[in-house]
């Protein structure tokens, strides 16, 4: 009778030890991009409210700030995800796994266009991109030399253009939004210049490019408040916004989800989260969360997340997002650049 209930006591014991071990945190820890964290906190309240697991924490500290928290290590006091509104670098993942994470799992959920906007009651405003990037440039073209931007107005640029200041609210260096901002604008354009000799992206400081926070909102109020200024941010928040501003045609096609999707509007980009998989089995809930933000439900069209501004992906990327995270399919530095 001893044996037996000193047989019993060990597997209790084993047993609560075990359930410690499985859940040493009940609370995911969510961090990152500015741009997903909408469709992030969604996922997140619906899941505190179907599930028995707590509400996740959600952050918004920008897709570079996210990469670094997520970096900081495999210890339970270090992020479980990170969002981020553009691919993770080749360093981000080094960094990852230099600091002892061995799984670092990439999810893809959808698309997003950067919208160039304004206050809903100026004059309908369209830009080429070549424009937009001389607009903000630390340096242009003139007579053959790049020099300091001497451009105050839009006049300045192109006589088409208004004559208005140049005012541009967008976002700060730690954000996803500003690295496809410069790579897929600055870039993009000032490759094709001959002056430039090369893909350049350094911001003007003069006060005519603001940095405006990683609060995407704050950015819609400036505009609300100044009707000559134009704001550069995620395409959902033109969405939740469209009763007070409205988007700059960019190569005279408006920001739109169909127009993202077939790729006529120039300034698009993929979004993404990122799973830790040395926590999966010890912060409670983390599998049923990914499982929750990649149903139909979610990111299929039509999916709640569409509704607040989310471009899903086809369905046989989804398909392929959901086989990858069935597999638990880690990225290599091979798979990025």
């Amino acid at each position: 009778m001893k044996k037996t209930m000193k047989l019993i006591a060990i597997a209790l014991l084993m047993t609560a030890l075990t359930a410690g071990f499985a859940f040493a945190r009940d609370q995911i820890r969510i961090v990152g991009s500015s741009t997903v964290f909408p469709f992030s906190s969604y996922v997140a309240e619906e899941f505190g409210a179907t599930t028995k697991s707590p509400t996740p924490v959600v952050e918004s500290v920008g897709s570079g700030g996210g990469h670094k928290l997520f970096a900081a290590g495999v210890g339970l006091d270090t992020a479980d995800i990170t969002n981020s509104s553009r691919r993770i670098k080749k360093s981000e993942l080094e960094a990852d796994l230099k600091a002892g994470i061995t799984q670092v799992i990439e999810i893809k959920i959808g698309y997003d266009g950067i919208a160039i906007a304004h206050n809903k009651s100026g004059a309908d405003f369209s830009l080429t991109l070549a424009q937009l990037a001389l607009a903000v440039a630390e340096e242009v073209p003139v007579n053959g030399q790049l020099v300091k931007n001497p451009y105050k107005k839009w006049s300045d640029i192109d006589k088409s253009l208004p004559n208005a200041d140049i005012l541009v609210y967008g976002p700060p260096t730690s954000s996803g939004t500003r690295d496809a901002f410069e790579e897929l604008v600055m870039e993009g354009a000032t490759g094709k210049i001959k002056e430039y000799g090369k893909p350049y992206k350094k911001i003007r400081q003069d006060g005519v490019y603001v940095p405006s926070g990683e609060n995407d909102n704050l950015i819609v109020q400036r505009l609300v408040k100044d009707k000559n200024a134009i704001g550069i941010f995620g395409y959902s928040f033109l969405q939740e916004n469209a009763d007070r501003i409205k988007g700059v045609a960019v190569n005279g096609v408006l920001p739109s989800p169909e127009n993202v999707l077939n790729s006529s509007y120039p300034i698009s980009r993929s979004l993404f989260f990122y799973v830790k998989g040395d926590h999966l089995g010890k912060v409670k809930g983390m599998e049923q969360y990914v499982d929750l933000f990649l149903s139909e439900k979610m990111i299929g069209e039509g999916g709640f997340l569409t509704e607040i501004g989310l471009i899903p992906l086809s369905k046989t990327e989804r398909e392929k997002v959901r086989a990858d995270w069935k597999a638990r399919k880690a990225l290599s530095l091979n798979d990025v650049k």
